[in-house]
């Protein structure tokens, strides 16, 4: 209804298809009410009159698509826009990762219990070394992590995160206490979860300072990773 004749509808969102592909389960919380492909916005586009002429993928949040949409009719058929091929393109990689096929929705539910199992087998060990570990971040995809693994204190000493309204409070579940981030060089944890894994080049960047004493940044998405 309110876009014009000749007008362009943009839809940005994380791509279903990333997300099976990364195993990024931490990402599936009550915010997020759907997970999207191409092939479904695709299809409840078309229920309306829109037709899409072409998807960019982003590595935003892991792996996003924007999808660009048109009226598929247009008075005088002014303004149309040819499909671009990357539309073709991207139906068929979901086809071929399995997204039209329910079995690879169950498979991805064997995966979620088998990483949770590698995650935990990590930190166990690491705290049977003796290891102190620290977390970097407060996000939501944090606490579905670690609320799914049930990952309190008796893992992770605590967090630090740069929104001053975070810290001093805990995260929800873990009851993981939330310092400001330069407890993290007062307390020199030998690892630091980066649990907001999407900006893991930036905390690098900004946490550098941590190899002055052997630490390490770790992941734990789609696998617990020591990062070099």
């Amino acid at each position: 209804s309110v876009l014009a004749p000749d007008g362009v509808l943009s839809i940005e969102h994380p791509h279903l298809l990333r997300m099976l592909d990364g195993l990024q389960f931490d990402t599936i919380y009550h915010e997020h009410f759907s997970y999207l492909s191409l092939h479904a916005v695709r299809t409840l586009l078309g229920r309306h009159g829109i037709e899409v002429f072409d998807v960019q993928e982003l590595d935003t949040h892991g792996g996003s698509i924007r999808i660009l949409g048109q009226l598929a009719s247009r008075p005088g058929g002014s303004g149309a826009r040819s499909p671009d091929p990357s539309v073709d393109r991207l139906l068929a990689l979901e086809e071929a990762g399995g997204l039209l096929d329910l079995d690879r929705y169950r498979r991805f539910g064997e995966q979620v219990a088998a990483a949770k199992r590698r995650i935990l087998s990590f930190l166990i060990e690491a705290k049977e070394q003796g290891k102190r570990i620290a977390g970097y971040g407060a996000p939501a995809k944090g606490n579905t992590l670690l609320n799914y693994c049930g990952v309190g204190r008796d893992f992770l000493d605590f967090t630090v995160d740069l929104n001053p309204s975070k810290q001093g409070r805990f995260l929800p579940g873990s009851r993981i206490p939330i310092l400001e981030p330069g407890r993290i060089f007062s307390e020199r944890p030998d690892y630091v979860v980066i649990l907001p894994w999407n900006l893991q080049e930036e905390i690098q960047e900004q946490m550098a300072g941590i190899s002055d004493w052997g630490g390490r940044f770790v992941v734990l998405v789609p696998q617990p990773r020591v990062l070099p």
